[in-house]
């Protein structure tokens, strides 16, 4: 039972890194295409939410959106949502996360079983 909680502690550990990892390479990345906004990093391990942000102006209107909502929940990497040009679910794949630990939650449940990742 303890080395089962070891192991999970250590899962979590690494997709803590990895997410970090991913954030930080997409802001560095896009910070330089969009100069005239805001990059936001929101990185909380405590809860397991990961967040890339734009925002700034256009004239008079307010542009502000979420890039990139990645969470670590039920021990699996949830993509909630994924505007980059690869796809993250690419990302993790390169550094060696199984799919059968990857949740690509901006799908319907309903859907989720039709693809190769994990359904929760």
């Amino acid at each position: 039972m303890a080395k089962d909680i070891s192991a999970e502690m250590d899962k979590i550990k690494q997709f803590q890194k990895h997410l970090k990892a991913i954030l930080n390479k997409h802001y560095e990345e896009d910070k330089n295409d969009f100069v005239e906004y805001d990059m936001q990093r929101i990185i909380d391990d405590k809860n397991g939410h990961y967040l890339l942000l734009r925002l700034g102006w256009d004239g008079m209107k307010r542009k502000y959106s979420t890039l990139l909502h990645l969470d670590i929940k039920n021990n699996k990497i949830w993509i909630q949502q994924d505007y980059t040009e690869e796809g993250i679910a690419t990302d993790l794949l390169e550094l060696g996360i199984a799919k059968s630990d990857i949740v690509l939650a901006f799908q319907a449940p309903l859907k989720r079983p039709f693809t190769e990742f994990a359904v929760s």
